[in-house]
């Protein structure tokens, strides 16, 4: 595999939801087992990736320095929205890795949050930026809307109201270079997509008509960049991908969340990577990730 991953743990569960005694258990654990082996050994192909923009997703030329990674590192998080009890499943080290412009789908969150606050909806400006942010990646709305719900401070007390537990937002204008986990971004897509458990766990949180309008946005996504997570899927996604070329070290940032159905059932999907040499590199990587960690869950029916 030309981008190996740096570690290869026994993947992590986090909560448990799988019945059936010890031979389920059993079972269970030699699905999960298989997954880091697929991604690593490429035996599921990934899907080939739309021609994509190589424009850069943030500027990062004043990020501090950091050591050139030697090993791409990916970790894949899956949640089936139609299993009772449901907890995500975690493949690989779930550490925090750079957003790029995944952090686009919170950005949007935040504003809903303060707009429903004021008790208002979101004036034209703001939903002609949200709908260019999110369907075109277009950094120029980000910066604006970033700017607008109190940069780093207001993300993260949005965060703290939707469940977010790992997340901390880039310094200054950098909203690119937030830092979040891979169950984190699943607890983000639950309060967007899952609309039980955000209204159990985050009363607080976003009304049914942001939930809505966020899930729009990410079924409309622009056709050359329809490439992630979606590669798991067989009908249907919503999605928000993002791609981020580190300026200290020259490698990449590659990111896919979303809402997929794959075998008639709903999973959120979260697949963070970076240190891949090349665009085009990373997108596989997270296709194939994504592809392994769910047919694993179905697998696992």
């Amino acid at each position: 595999m030309p981008y190996p991953l740096s570690s290869q743990p026994s993947p992590k569960r986090v909560g448990s939801h799988a019945p059936g005694g010890r031979r389920a258990g059993f079972r269970a654990a030699l699905l999960a087992g298989s997954v880091a082996t697929l991604i690593a050994t490429g035996t599921v192909a990934p899907a080939v990736a739309a021609t994509v923009s190589a424009r850069p997703d943030t500027a990062d030329s004043d990020a501090p320095r950091v050591q050139p990674q030697r090993k791409t590192r990916v970790t894949a998080a899956v949640l089936d929205l139609d299993l009772p009890g449901r907890e995500p499943q975690v493949y690989g080290d779930d550490v925090p890795y750079d957003t790029a412009s995944i952090i686009k789908v919170d950005i949007l969150a935040a504003t809903l949050l303060q707009a429903q606050d004021a008790g208002r909806h979101l004036s034209e400006q703001e939903r002609t930026q949200a709908e260019e942010m999110i369907q075109h990646s277009d950094n120029a709305a980000a910066n604006a809307l970033w700017r607008r719900i109190g940069m780093a401070p207001g993300l993260e007390a949005a965060n703290k109201r939707l469940g977010l537990t790992s997340t901390t937002g880039g310094t200054g204008g950098k909203w690119g270079l937030t830092r979040t986990t891979a169950t984190d971004q699943i607890r983000l897509l639950r309060a967007v997509f899952d609309t039980g458990w955000a209204s159990d766990a985050a009363p607080a949180g976003l009304s049914e008509v942001s939930r809505s309008y966020i899930r729009t946005q990410m079924a409309h996504i622009a056709v050359e960049q329809a490439w992630g997570v979606s590669a798991a899927s067989d009908s249907g996604s919503a999605l928000k991908n993002g791609w981020l070329q580190r300026t200290t070290t020259g490698l990449w940032d590659i990111n896919s969340v979303g809402r997929i159905t794959a075998g008639g059932r709903h999973y959120l999907v979260a697949v963070l990577s970076d240190g891949s040499t090349s665009m085009q590199g990373g997108i596989a990587l997270v296709e194939r990730a994504a592809r392994a960690a769910v047919s694993s869950s179905e697998s696992a029916h």
